[in-house]
């Protein structure tokens, strides 16, 4: 069958994509392909080597702007012109100020819309209407701590935590651990749990463990990919992960800019046990 026959010559159809900046040590890029539909890619690019654990300095030197936006530059040269910065620590580590800060960067170095990965879970608790955390880490206590400074800061209340106190091969920790770890965080008050890093696994943890303990359960690969392709009118693909399947109808692809979430302001608290308020949005 000739080429034509076949339709070829009007190919490649064509497909969206996200920019992804990430430290040089992530070593999960099929984590975050595993939440993308079928017609988007991502186009990563890495910052610089730093000989150094995973640290609060660490965590500083891999998110400096000049480094983060030299990889804006990379992947916006193509298609895409929605970039995530997927290091979690890197994007708390200064606090509010430093996370907004970063993604004002971003869009300054070309980027049309940017989210990083505390960005996205403040992003994901706020579509869900969630105040009151348990947080869960791979990282040393004092990274830990930065984490929760930085939800307080968007009236998040953090409720009970626990950490791996690792500095190195995050990438290594199996499942069984990790889940462990987020029994552990888990309180009876918290109305979700987050789990910080985008180098720990977790795709695979998400659904059967909300099951389990009854709550959303918010993951920085997970938040970082659906807050991305929203951006992009796309919804994430992620069977019975509650962020996904509480969100999707609010996300549906339209006609005009999609609808998101404030990251200025975060949700209302409500009642433990009431109807979860409706969040702000603002186009985008």
């Amino acid at each position: 069958m000739t080429l034509e026959a076949q339709g070829l010559l009007s190919g490649p159809p064509s497909r969206s994509a996200l920019g992804v900046v990430m430290p040089f040590d992530m070593e999960l890029d099929a984590e975050l392909w595993r939440w993308l539909p079928a017609d988007v890619d991502l186009l990563v690019t890495r910052t610089p080597f730093v000989d150094a654990v995973v640290t609060v300095e660490f965590a500083r030197e891999v998110a400096q702007a000049r480094v983060v936006t030299d990889g804006v530059r990379s992947v916006t040269v193509g298609r895409a012109d929605v970039v995530l910065y997927a290091c979690t620590s890197g994007s708390f580590v200064r606090g509010r100020a430093g996370q907004e800060e970063l993604v004002r960067a971003m869009t300054d170095a070309g980027s049309r819309d940017a989210v990083t990965s505390s960005g996205a879970i403040v992003e994901a608790l706020g579509a869900l209407g969630i105040t009151r955390v348990a947080t869960a880490t791979p990282y040393l206590p004092s990274l830990s701590l930065l984490l929760e400074s930085f939800l307080n800061e968007y009236g998040v209340t953090v409720t009970g935590s626990a950490e791996l106190g690792l500095d190195r091969r995050i990438w290594e920790v199996p499942y069984a651990q990790t889940a462990e770890l987020i029994r552990l965080a888990d309180t009876p008050d918290a109305e979700a749990i987050v789990v910080s890093c985008t180098n720990l696994p977790t795709y695979d943890l998400i659904a059967p463990l909300e099951a389990e303990l009854g709550k959303p359960i918010i993951t920085a690969n997970q938040a970082i990919t659906w807050a991305g392709l929203r951006r992009l009118g796309k919804l994430a693909e992620g069977e019975g992960q509650s962020l996904l399947r509480a969100t999707a109808h609010r996300d549906q692809p339209g006609p005009g800019p999609t609808a998101r979430y404030s990251l200025l302001s975060p949700a209302p608290e409500h009642p433990a046990g009431s109807a979860v308020p409706p969040p702000v949005l603002t186009g985008g």
